[in-house]
């Protein structure tokens, strides 16, 4: 039987709205920070009550952590104020009495190791060995946020429930939602603009992938796996991989985007070609080798140990049948 507690999110997006929408299904009732009222209108048609503001307002976080069991946070990575009211919330719950779970999102590129697209990396990540990312610098990218969530769930003990959920490569697509993710559709953009499709030094960087959807079920797995977890067991490893089992690299981006621009008639040749650094402000600037540049392969042994496993289309089916055609709409619109 489904909980019947109440469940904060911040940020109901690409990622969130989709797990807000089966929470709702699963009968939790649900309360979602959302910064714009047309977003808003959306979300509270699905079911679910709308709080207006942004990750910087500390005590409407706080305020809405105090009156809610479970926290969902899947507005950003790395964005420590937020997460900070978040911990100060709990801390004020714990010294009534009131014990809280508290789900952070953040994500595979805490195990980047600086490739650059030059080399596949030998290093693979199993979320049943805390020890390899407790390991990683500690100004590894979000890697200083998911430290104050761990510093915290230590301190608090058996007083709240800590766990970070480290998606990778995110794709696909939910028809009624139109919400994209951002690094393909962006590597697709640069390709319409620059006539080429394109990867980050020789693009043999390898990276785990997880559609949306699958990702949004595996956040209810994994909450009703913790509302009956020790405390403990979540303190000595907080961490929770999510992958489909398959990997792509960066060059494989830029040959199937090309491929189907090219066929679409959309650019002149579909070779994939290295994008030069003085063409990065298109992409993600001085982040770029970090965001599409990156080895970060993960495995999702703790989830699939829970009877979760991925059951939606595969990367490059999403691409064609789903994301192309909306990236396209979009384009022809502005």
């Amino acid at each position: 039987m489904a909980s019947s507690k109440k469940v904060f999110i911040i940020g109901p997006g690409f990622i969130g709205w989709n797990v807000l929408e089966l929470l709702l299904s699963e009968s939790y009732a649900v309360h979602a920070l959302v910064r714009r009222k047309q977003h808003a209108d959306a979300v509270e048609k699905s079911g679910a009550t709308t709080v207006q503001g942004d990750l910087d307002d500390h005590d409407l976080i706080v305020k809405h952590v105090l009156q809610n069991d479970i926290i969902i946070h899947t507005a950003t990575a790395d964005h420590l104020p937020s997460v900070e009211a978040v911990i100060d919330g709990i801390k004020q719950r714990a010294k009534g009495g009131q014990s809280t779970i508290f789900i952070h999102t953040s994500g595979t590129s805490v195990l980047d190791d600086g490739s650059i697209g030059d080399f596949k990396g030998d290093k693979i990540y199993y979320d049943t060995d805390p020890d390899a990312i407790n390991a990683l610098p500690d100004d590894a990218p979000h890697r200083p946020i998911d430290l104050a969530i761990v510093k915290a769930g230590r301190e608090l003990g058996d007083k709240a429930k800590f766990v970070i959920m480290i998606p990778p490569e995110i794709y696909g697509f939910n028809h009624q939602h139109r919400r994209l993710t951002i690094q393909i559709p962006t590597i697709t953009r640069f390709a319409l603009k620059h006539g080429y499709a394109g990867h980050v030094g020789k693009g043999l960087s390898v990276e785990s992938q997880i559609h949306v959807l699958d990702l949004a079920r595996a956040y209810i797995v994994l909450l009703q796996f913790i509302e009956s977890a020790k405390p403990s067991e979540l303190v000595k490893n907080p961490y929770f991989f999510c992958e489909n089992g398959k990997e792509f690299s960066w060059k494989e981006v830029a040959e199937e985007v090309g491929k189907s621009l090219h066929a679409k008639g959309l650019i002149k040749d579909a070779t994939p070609k290295e994008i030069p650094k003085e063409n990065w402000d298109d992409l993600w600037g001085p982040y770029t080798a970090a965001v599409i540049g990156l080895n970060s392969r993960s495995r999702a042994v703790r989830l699939r140990e829970l009877g979760w496993k991925p059951e939606e289309k595969g990367i490059w089916a999403s691409y064609n049948e789903d994301e192309l055609p909306e990236i396209l709409a979009q384009e022809k619109s502005a």
